[in-house]
């Protein structure tokens, strides 16, 4: 192994630490939690941070560190849950599409293609307006252009090894194009498509925060970051806290997934 190659996997290893340590905090928010996050309090409205309220309160007087935690877990819940139904959907229309070709595959390329041709948070907001917010018509409003990306890299990869040797000889002991498909194909282009799954949570995440911040995305009560900052921007220049925090929150996720999907593409270049 090259002495750039050890390097790059030191690195890959630290974020990942660091990945791990995010889900870990998000998964336990309601532990680590020190106040219910939608507790109200007119007391202690727009309170600066202290000891017992490390990152202030918001203008209802809600615990701003509890509020965040809770963020992290819907935040991270609805984007890795995102990614995994974008990812299994995607990759199953590109396999069936590179396997059998024909009109299947003209049809649903084309619809594909549609997609793409227009920016997917542009595509995003007008679903998400249509289906009337919340979160669930979030996920759906930038699921339907996120499985595009997975099918044309599936279909681009089951093209290039549907002809090899090894799945002839399937083909001649007589299996099925299921049982090539999931048993032959599958196996050979998931490590490839789930690299590019990783490269996209930190674009997801960014997305779901939009559709939020605009007010279309999670609905009140419910805390997450892209929604805290749109509350709290009205109280910038009292509360700066109250938009400082969740925004300083998402940069640092975001920038830990996206750096170890970028460092984990490098990684398989050098292969």
């Amino acid at each position: 192994m090259s002495k750039k190659k050890k390097q790059t996997k030191i690195k890959i290893i630290i974020a990942s630490v660091f990945a791990i340590m995010v889900v870990v905090i998000a998964a336990f928010s309601g532990f680590i939690a020190p106040h219910d996050p939608n507790a109200t309090n007119a007391i202690l409205m727009r309170k600066a941070p202290t000891a017992e309220y490390i990152f202030g309160t918001d203008n209802l007087g809600r615990c701003v560190f509890s509020r965040v935690l809770e963020g992290a877990r819907v935040t991270l819940t609805a984007t890795f849950l995102l990614v995994a139904i974008s990812f299994a959907v995607g990759i199953l229309i590109g396999m069936l599409c590179g396997y059998y070709g024909g009109i299947v595959d003209t049809i649903l390329m084309r619809i594909a293609d549609l997609m793409l041709a227009f920016p997917q948070m542009v595509v995003a907001i007008a679903v998400a307006g249509i289906l009337g917010g919340g979160l669930m018509g979030a996920m759906i409003a930038l699921g339907i252009t996120m499985w595009t990306g997975f099918a044309r890299l599936a279909r681009s990869h089951t093209l290039s090894i549907k002809n090899e040797p090894y799945i002839t000889a399937a083909k001649l002991n007589g299996k099925n194009g299921g049982q090539i498909i999931f048993g032959h194909i599958m196996p050979n282009i998931m490590e490839n498509v789930l690299v590019n799954a990783l490269t996209q949570i930190g674009t997801t995440m960014i997305g779901l925060s939009g559709l939020s911040f605009l007010g279309l995305g999670v609905t009140a009560p419910q805390a997450e970051w892209g929604s805290m900052i749109s509350e709290g921007r009205a109280y910038l220049q009292l509360a700066p806290w109250v938009v400082i925090f969740p925004a300083v929150a998402m940069i640092i996720t975001i920038i830990i997934f996206n750096y170890l999907g970028d460092i984990v593409m490098e990684y398989r270049r050098m292969d």
